[in-house]
């Protein structure tokens, strides 16, 4: 028999849950909270790694424009952190500009943005710094590699789901 504690719902926005559809209610506070959590931690790695001056976007774009060392457009930036709005990430792209990190490159049309030596030496940084307070604390909490990538492919099936009801919602 559940004890009473493991029969409480979490529900952040009681408003929207009705009695069969809390648990999104409970799985949209527990991404709430994560994303939070997210943020603040690369932000701190970010400095830690020496570089106050970058918010969780700018810190998101240069990772992204840094991973797999090949040159990214803005539109490919912005397809693969799911951003719609691309002022946003343009935005960024031109405070890593200005301070360094990347740097642009015409070809055609297109701009494309590759990380510059300073830009690689802070990605890297921050992943030896991720590695030293992230990864080891992670490898104690007992969840397993796999239950890692099972959660990535469920949470991306997720954002799928958003992405189709904001486009059922536009529609409205």
């Amino acid at each position: 028999m559940e004890n009473k504690a493991s029969q409480r719902k979490i529900v952040s926005s009681r408003h929207l849950a009705t009695e069969g559809g809390w648990q999104l209610s409970e799985f949209e506070f527990g991404l709430i909270v994560a994303y939070n959590g997210f943020s603040r931690w690369v932000t701190r790695c970010m400095t830690a790694s020496g570089n106050a001056d970058l918010g969780t976007l700018d810190i998101l774009v240069l990772h992204n424009i840094f991973h797999r060392g090949r040159a990214k457009r803005l539109s490919d930036i912005c397809f693969m952190l799911n951003i719609e709005d691309t002022h946003t990430v343009n935005y960024a792209v031109k405070k890593l500009l200005k301070q360094g990190l990347v740097s642009g490159e015409k070809s055609g049309k297109e701009m494309f943005y590759s990380t510059t030596d300073k830009g690689a030496a802070l990605c890297e940084r921050y992943r030896e710094l991720r590695e030293q307070c992230l990864i080891e604390s992670l490898s104690r909490v007992g969840t397993s590699n796999d239950e890692l990538r099972e959660i990535a492919a469920t949470l991306r099936t997720l954002s799928g789901l958003y992405d189709q009801a904001s486009r059922a919602a536009s529609s409205l």
